[in-house]
């Protein structure tokens, strides 16, 4: 009998990120405090499913994709939200976003295309950027 790799921990926490970014999108407009404690939560939950994978073995392809999936996704509505609340700087939210999306795709396209089995596995020598932002502890800025 197999597991179902949808209950595991690291995708539950991945869904309870869903809903909370959900919750900070519908609320962005109106509550700044709900808003802004629900993306933050969210965000930091980010940081738990990977570790809940590795510690419980319980990595899975879908748990990557659907890991990157919130992180893009979170990015994107916050960047839509205040492109209303900020629509001289519009072009710089679109930039960050196309950015965000294609740089992250072209990325994962090119470790599946070289053989590795995680986007996250960089080598320092091949890319010290990458490397950087894959193995730091602390990030001020951005998402993994």
């Amino acid at each position: 009998m197999s597991e179902n790799i949808f209950l595991f921990v690291p995708n539950v926490i991945g869904y309870a990120r869903i809903g909370l970014a959900l919750c900070a999108f519908y609320f962005m407009p109106t509550n700044y405090g709900i808003a802004t404690w629900c993306y933050c939560i969210s965000g930091l939950l980010d940081a738990f499913d990977g570790h809940a994978a590795r510690i419980l073995n319980q990595s899975t392809k879908f748990g990557a994709m659907l890991d990157q999936l919130t992180d893009r996704c979170g990015t994107l509505g916050l960047l839509m939200v205040l492109s209303t609340f900020y629509p001289r700087f519009l072009f710089l939210f679109q930039l960050s976003t196309v950015v965000d999306v294609a740089g992250h795709w072209i990325h994962v396209q090119a470790s599946l295309m070289q053989g590795k089995t995680s986007h996250k596995f960089i080598d320092a020598a091949e890319n010290p950027i990458m490397n950087l932002y894959y193995t730091s502890k602390v990030q001020i800025l951005g998402c993994k």
